[in-house]
C-alpha cells in the first residue's frame, strides 16, 4: 500500500531489545527484511550495541528508536549493575538512589553519537509507567525532539482466543490504572503516542494465526505492535531473559506470508514511526 494513501488503520511493528545480543539483532533484521517489522528500539547499554548500530547503518529502511533501560545490564554513568527486576527498581526509585534523568539522557546521547537518528522512545519492562521514570522520559522527549513515546496499554483482547494466562491479564489491567496519568504527563510535554498499543499480553506466545487475528481486528487509527523476534543461539541462551526460543516463534510469525496477506486484505497500512513523523 502506498504511503501517500493514508489508511484508516495503520500498524507500526516495533521490535524491542535491539542491541541485546547479536542473535537477537539478526532476528530483528530478518523480521524487517522478510516480514512486516518496520521499527526497532535500541538498548544503549546492550552487549551487542555496536553490532546493532552497524546493522542499522547497513539497513537504513529500519526505523530505530531508543529502548531506555533501568532494569538489567549496567549504568552508562558509573558502570554499576541496574536492579535485576522491576520491584527492585521501584525500591531504589523510592530511595532516590538512581539518577533517572541523567542515566536515560546518557543512553539517548550514546545512541545519537553512534550516528543513529532515533524517532521514538520506549523503556525496557515498561518502567516509564513509574512516575519518576515517566517524567524523565517525557522531559527527554521534549528536549531532544524525539516526540513519539510509547503508551503500553493493550487493546482489548479475547483471552481465550489468544491463550492469555490469567496472571498476564491481571497485570495488563493493573497497568491500565496509569493510563490517565501517563496521557497527562506526555501531553504536557508535547509528546506523541499511537492511538493504540498491542503486544504485552501475547509476548512470546503467538504464532501466525494469532497475528492474523490481531491484524484483522485492529481498531481504527494507528496501533503500535510490540514484538521480540530473534534467533536463539548460544549467546542468547547464556542470558537471564525468559524470552529465548519464543523469539524464534515470533520471528516465524512476523515473516509468515499469511500475515502480510491479512494486512492487505484488511486494508491495514504497515508503517514506521519515521513515516508517521513526515
Amino acid at each position: 500500500m502506498r504511503l501517500g494513501l493514508v489508511a484508516s488503520k495503520r500498524l507500526v511493528v516495533n521490535a524491542d531489545d535491539f542491541g541485546f545480543t547479536a542473535d537477537v539483532n539478526q532476528g530483528i533484521l530478518d523480521a524487517h527484511r522478510d516480514g512486516i517489522l518496520t521499527s526497532a528500539t535500541l538498548m544503549a547499554n546492550g552487549d551487542a550495541f555496536d553490532h546493532a548500530v552497524r546493522l542499522s547503518h547497513e539497513n537504513p529502511s529500519l526505523d530505530v528508536g531508543c529502548h531506555l533501560v533501568l532494569v538489567g545490564g549496567r549504568s552508562l554513568l558509573d558502570g554499576q549493575p541496574f536492579p535485576a527486576s522491576v520491584p527492585d527498581l521501584l525500591k531504589r526509585l523510592v530511595r532516590g538512589s538512581i539518577r533517572v534523568y541523567d542515566e536515560l539522557a546518557a543512553q539517548v546521547r550514546r545512541i545519537r553519537e553512534s550516528g543513529v537518528r532515533p524517532t521514538h522512545l520506549d523503556t525496557h519492562k515498561h518502567t516509564h509507567l513509574a512516575p519518576p521514570v515517566l517524567n524523565a522520559v517525557a522531559r527527554i522527549s521534549a528536549e531532544s525532539g524525539i516526540r513519539w513515546v510509547r503508551r503500553p496499554f493493550d487493546v482489548p483482547m479475547d483471552a481465550a482466543a489468544y491463550g492469555i494466562p490469567a496472571g498476564t491479564r491481571r497485570i495488563s489491567l493493573m497497568l491500565r490504572l496509569m493510563r490517565g496519568y501517563t496521557r497527562h504527563v506526555l501531553k504536557a510535554r508535547g509528546c506523541r503516542s499511537t492511538d493504540h498499543f498491542a503486544g504485552f499480553q501475547i509476548t512470546g506466545r503467538y504464532g501466525p494465526a494469532e497475528l492474523v487475528r490481531l491484524i484483522q481486528n485492529l481498531p481504527e487509527g494507528v496501533t503500535e505492535f510490540m514484538c521480540h523476534p530473534g534467533r536463539c543461539g548460544e549467546e542468547l541462551r547464556q542470558t537471564s531473559t525468559r524470552l529465548k526460543e519464543s523469539r524464534v516463534l515470533e520471528l516465524a510469525a512476523l515473516t509468515a506470508p499469511e500475515v502480510r496477506q491479512a494486512a492487505r486484505d484488511s486494508g491495514v497500512q504497515i508503517v514506521s514511526f519515521r513515516d508517521l513523523s513526515v
